[in-house]
């Protein structure tokens, strides 16, 4: 017998992985769109903007066509949507680095220790301090939460646990809503309004300025703490439930504190929302050069109202107090940084610990 040679398989074998570019690609494909970009605006005389704009485009269409080239179609388009994202960060963070750096830079050398424990009172040459501003600017927002935290966080709670889907939650959620979009200065008038009406006209105290930033803060507080409250799963409810706990209990003991990291993050958003605000403070609060720690009397200052009015109406000493305005908008931004590292601490604090 004669041996029969064995036929060819016709399987044919496929690779697993497909070839991939290398790891520095992207940086590859950017100094190459960056040399280019360069080397045509100068021929061209071009700007820097036209210049960076145009190596943007080089770097997404070069890499995503070395990617199809060499990978596949769905690899280009991952790269080119992954290329975009990181160009809209970039774009976001541009007036975000733009603005810390313009403030530090002319706002860091007025900071000492002068400039921060004095006030103006009684400064005719030369460069006061900011402390009753900061001080108002304090009482003021302390104020604002102490009205604002526990209206919104009821609020939000009748609207998780008790109203839910029934006619008035519908109208609370409306009206919060509605809330959200007023601009500051109806804010700053309906306070002037209502202490004019209880007090007298043209009655200025740092209390009508709490009021007027609470009716800016309950709105995000609601909101923010509603969908906190909502991310507590029902396990834990109905667990309590079981237990014999009644429902005012399970809230108070159960759901809060499990939503407490989220709802102190919502209420720091919401102070860091107002800390700012310049037009209700400077039509209900007024602006003055002492030191008042009392919010129940006379005008009080603010570092928002400092900063307009430093730079509306300078005085004798232009360059002295818009160089002073530099240093509080500085003061301003620290203090919103270190409120928002105070949250995330509480935050983590607060939060209920997990066993494993």
């Amino acid at each position: 017998m004669t041996a029969v040679a064995p036929e060819p398989s016709l399987v044919v074998e496929h690779p697993l992985q497909r070839p991939r570019l290398p790891k520095l690609a992207p940086l590859i494909a950017a100094v190459i769109a960056a040399a280019a970009a360069v080397l045509l605006g100068l021929s061209l005389g071009w700007g820097v903007a036209p210049i960076v704009v145009t190596g943007g485009l080089i770097y997404l269409v070069g890499l995503s066509t070395w990617s199809r080239l060499v990978e596949n179609a769905r690899a280009a388009t991952d790269r080119l949507v992954t290329s975009l994202v990181w160009t809209a960060l970039v774009i976001a963070l541009i007036p975000l680095i733009s603005l810390l750096y313009t403030v530090i830079s002319k706002g860091s050398s007025s900071i000492n220790a002068k400039f921060l424990t004095w006030s103006m009172r009684n400064v005719l040459d030369g460069p006061g301090g900011i402390y009753h501003a900061i001080m108002g600017t304090l009482i003021i927002t302390l104020g604002a939460a102490i009205i604002s935290v526990p209206i919104g966080l009821l609020a939000a709670v009748y609207l998780v646990e008790y109203g839910q889907h029934s006619r008035l939650a519908s109208w609370i959620r409306f009206l919060v809503d509605v809330m959200t979009g007023i601009p500051s200065i109806v804010a700053g008038l309906f306070a002037y309004a209502l202490f004019s009406i209880i007090v007298g006209p043209g009655t200025q105290m740092g209390f009508g300025g709490s009021v007027a930033l609470s009716i800016l803060m309950i709105p995000i507080v609601v909101r923010s703490s509603e969908e906190m409250l909502k991310l507590v799963p029902t396990d834990l409810r109905e667990a309590s439930y079981a237990l014999g706990v009644p429902k005012w209990k399970t809230i108070l003991k159960v759901v809060i504190p499990t939503a407490m990291a989220g709802i102190i993050t919502g209420v720091t958003l919401a102070i860091a929302r107002v800390i700012g605000e310049t037009a209700p403070l400077l039509i209900i609060c007024g602006a003055t050069d002492s030191v008042n720690l009392n919010p129940f009397s006379g005008q009080m200052a603010s570092l928002p109202v400092f900063i307009y009015s430093s730079y509306q109406s300078p005085g004798a000493n232009p360059e002295v107090l818009r160089q002073m305005a530099w240093g509080a908008a500085l003061v301003l931004i620290i203090i919103v940084m270190a409120l928002n590292i105070l949250a995330r601490v509480l935050g983590k604090v607060l939060s209920p610990k997990t066993g494993h």
